[in-house]
């Protein structure tokens, strides 16, 4: 692939963007029309997972392509800082003649995020809030420069924030899936339990505030994350359109991801992304590229975040440096191949709990390295066939299963911190980076 042949990027991530409350994904209400029709005009991955929660690491495993027991960014706010020998995709386009650009607000929490960006644009600055900023605001900068650069070959990354908490949709999306109920009715106590957690005592005075009161109906906050999935979903769309309009489908390749996904009430976890169950790592991949993807072809593999990065680069027929581990799957997601996907995958988190994860086949299990304040059991097993759920920990009725799996798993993180030089696991060093501010409350 000579340099003119090669494509243009554009990447998109949405952050708590959980892939089954997309229509794309067969969610029962419309909340995707344009994500869907970017799915039927090229490829969506049904299983694609975090290695890592929340916004730093999954961010970090995104970019470098590295596993996060590689890159050591375990944690949202932790003290470790990514080495500067890391690869970063962005690097590896700009040294290959792109012009690269970052929409985004991470590179004030962690300078590593601006790594490989020519051009970093931050509109979020205009507000004190940062991550308030909205799809319509991003775009506003996003559009000029994509025509300012559109004759460029361009990577283009761009962080839209509009389904994380708060969810405060416009107008014109905030009603489209609320019922005609009182989301004030003081007699409803579906939050109850939220308002007597450390996390909800520090919402329940802030956006859940409304003129009529507070709100108290769980299932119409779930309205609200709908909406706000609807109203990124124009923004995405505008941007597409863009794209359209400039004569460039045919020669960008388009990836929508989350960051992470975002739980309803599921486990005690409301309207957050702690915990790695499914509501908050699974997400979605879709990815059109006119002419080269095929439309309409869903695969069922599972994939990870760090496969996300070596995909891109052997799209636009880079070679992925040597030190990011996870594998490209463009020849998968064109159909010139056939892999089985992820046999295993290994997830963590050290912010809100500090656990490790390991699905294997239809079972995942999930190992606690401390306490957390949801108080959550030390270990869970769940047959994600049986129970998608995840209604019922297995792991006192079936301890075989649950031991296999937990040797499977430590065998696992022994072997690669022999090969980080590492000694101690890092959840057990790190432990859990926001307990602090919960337990202050």
């Amino acid at each position: 692939m000579t340099r003119r042949e090669r494509p243009n990027v554009i990447l998109v991530v949405v952050d708590a963007l959980r892939a089954d409350h997309l229509s794309a994904y067969g969610y029962p209400r419309a909340t995707s029309p344009n994500l869907d029709a970017l799915a039927l005009s090229g490829v969506l991955c049904e299983s694609m997972y975090c290695a890592a929660i929340p916004t730093q690491p999954a961010f970090t495993t995104l970019h470098t392509g590295q596993e996060p027991i590689t890159h050591g960014i375990l944690a949202h706010g932790g003290r470790a800082e990514l080495a500067r020998k890391t690869p970063m995709l962005a690097e590896v386009f700009l040294s290959a003649g792109y012009t690269t650009c970052a929409i985004d607000n991470l590179m004030r929490e962690r300078p590593w995020f601006g790594r490989g960006f020519e051009y970093v644009i931050d509109p979020s600055l205009r507000r004190i809030l940062h991550l308030g900023v909205t799809c319509e605001e991003l775009n506003a900068r996003a559009v000029p420069w994509l025509r300012a650069h559109a004759a460029e070959p361009f990577l283009l990354f761009i962080h839209y924030w509009d389904t994380h908490t708060p969810y405060t949709p416009p107008d014109r999306d905030r009603n489209f899936f609320a019922s005609d109920g009182d989301p004030t009715d003081p007699s409803n106590r579906s939050l109850e339990e939220w308002w007597r957690h450390p996390m909800g005592v520090l919402a329940r005075d802030t956006w859940l505030q409304t003129p009529a009161g507070r709100i108290t109906d769980a299932e119409y906050l779930v309205s609200l994350y709908d909406a706000e999935i609807h109203h990124v979903d124009r923004g995405i769309a505008e941007l597409l359109a863009t794209v359209d309009d400039l004569g460039l489908s045919d020669r960008t390749l388009v990836a929508v991801t989350g960051d992470h996904g975002e739980s309803m009430t599921e486990h005690g976890v409301f309207f957050e992304h702690h915990g790695l169950y499914e509501t908050t790592v699974h997400v979605p991949f879709i990815a059109r590229w006119r002419g080269h993807l095929p439309p309409g072809r869903r695969l069922s593999q599972h994939f990870q975040h760090h496969d996300v990065a070596p995909t891109l680069l052997e799209a636009a027929g880079l070679r992925p440096p040597p030190a990011m581990e996870g594998r490209s799957r463009w020849r998968t997601l064109t159909g010139e191949a056939s892999e089985p996907g992820r046999e295993a995958m290994v997830m963590v988190e050290s912010t809100c709990q500090a656990k490790w994860a390991l699905r294997a086949g239809r079972h995942k299990l999930i190992l606690a390295r401390a306490p957390d304040f949801y108080g959550t059991p030390p270990r869970e097993l769940y047959d994600l066939e049986a129970d998608p759920a995840e209604t019922a920990n297995l792991a006192a009725r079936e301890p075989a299963l649950a031991d296999a799996l937990e040797a499977q798993l430590e065998e696992w993180i022994a072997r690669r911190l022999r090969e980080q030089g590492l000694r101690e696991d890092p959840l057990r060093e790190h432990g859990i980076s926001l307990k602090a501010l919960a337990m202050a409350t």
